[in-house]
């Protein structure tokens, strides 16, 4: 049966949906018809009457409606999600992101019409991370479907604090199909071998966006002395050394368990000019200045700095600081590797940043290259939202 309830407009706040962005906040909501449950299905109309499209309802979010299709006729079912699931597979396909010892960002939100829902794959588990109540409510539906389609060995359900109390998910996370993942699996990049801790690691385990960054970052490193900040479980640290040539590679990072894990990695591709260090990256940064040391290349990769745009003068900051840092170490003609996760830091923020920091260490910086995520981390046009990953690759004269 086609839902009853609808999500009335303000006037003037139709004109986003029908150009299709996802998102319906509280605030351009009139009214709302029908007493919808939360999660469940609900029509958006104008404040003309106009039918714009149907999705998601979650009254304790700030995103109210989460929009799913623009097709009147499309119900929001069983055959729904998989035919979007579908789609999302066969585009990792495409991109050749199918190797059975690789991982992948199978479904990435949003950007494959599932705004909500994030799947990752790492060799034969899948890690699927609900970012909307009405996702976690239907994951009873959507994880036999993925079991289908893709065969893994077992599915994992993650969780990130932040989103579960925005969206009010009353959702635990833990195995919910099949053989649980051991304390570390492995999976393959470029050749390269990583522990990934699917459990208990960063994100959902290993940063996959920066997959093609990591191989792009290697070709400017050969005969380098590297430090790579924010190393994690050491990604760029060893496509710098293998895929790289890398003289040498300092791996810092504040999280022990991260740092054991990167150095476990480094062992099992038999890498020796690899070390890892455990330590406050900032201060690291200024002790080393201090001390006269000097690099032919830095990377940094740190965590997000800021949630929401009224951050973003700090977080700025803050990327200027550990980037003027970064420039002090650096030889003539070294190499910078700057990346930012921080959605509402525009690509033009991060670039005046680097500005910012040219004039104040009276170095020129050369931008090489300006990269985001991976292709598996596809960008909707009609959601530049999800546009969050920034990586420049600079030289610094």
């Amino acid at each position: 049966m086609p839902t009853t309830a609808e999500v009335i407009l303000k006037p003037r706040k139709a004109s986003p949906f029908f150009g299709r962005h996802p998102w319906v906040l509280d605030t351009a909501i009139a009214r709302v018809t029908g007493g919808p449950a939360d999660g469940a299905e609900v029509n958006l109309l104008s404040d003309k009457g106009q039918w714009i499209a149907r999705g998601l309802f979650n009254s304790r979010s700030r995103i109210r409606v989460r929009l799913l299709t623009w097709a009147a006729d499309e119900a929001i079912d069983g055959a729904f999600w998989r035919r979007r699931l579908e789609a999302a597979i066969a585009l990792r396909r495409q991109l050749g992101y199918d190797h059975p010892a690789g991982a992948a960002r199978l479904v990435f939100s949003e950007s494959d019409g599932l705004s909500g829902l994030i799947v990752d794959r790492f060799a034969g588990h899948l890690v699927v991370q609900p970012t909307a109540l009405a996702v976690a409510r239907r994951l009873d539906e959507i994880v036999p479907i993925l079991v289908d389609l893709v065969r893994p060995v077992g599915v994992a359900v993650r969780t990130e604090p932040g989103t579960v109390r925005l969206e009010g998910m009353d959702l635990e996370a833990g195995q919910v199909w099949g053989k649980p993942p051991e304390d570390v699996e492995f999976i393959e990049e470029h050749g390269i071998r990583y522990g990934v801790q699917m459990r208990d690691g960063q994100k959902t385990g290993f940063y996959l966006d920066q997959r093609e960054n990591r191989r792009a970052a290697a070709g400017y490193l050969h005969g380098r002395r590297v430090l790579d900040v924010c190393c994690y479980t050491g990604g760029f640290s060893l496509a710098a050394s293998i895929l790289g040539g890398a003289k040498e590679v300092i791996g810092l990072d504040t999280s022990k368990p991260a740092v054991a894990l990167a150095q476990a990695n480094a062992q099992l591709n038999g890498v020796a000019n690899v070390h890892f260090e455990t330590g406050d990256c900032f201060r690291s940064l200024q002790q080393r200045v201090e001390a006269g040391e000097r690099f032919g290349a830095v990377i940094l990769d740190p965590p997000k700095f800021v949630r929401g745009r009224h951050g973003v003068p700090d977080a700025l900051r803050a990327y200027h600081r550990l980037n003027h840092l970064a420039a002090d170490l650096l030889e003539p003609d070294g190499m910078l590797v700057s990346c930012s996760c921080s959605g509402s830091v525009t690509r033009e923020d991060f670039a005046s940043m680097l500005f910012g920091v040219a004039v104040k260490s009276r170095r020129d910086i050369q931008i090489l290259e300006q990269r985001a995520a991976a292709p598996d981390h596809p960008v909707l046009v009609t959601c530049p939202e999800n546009q969050y990953l920034k990586c420049f690759i600079c030289r610094v004269r």
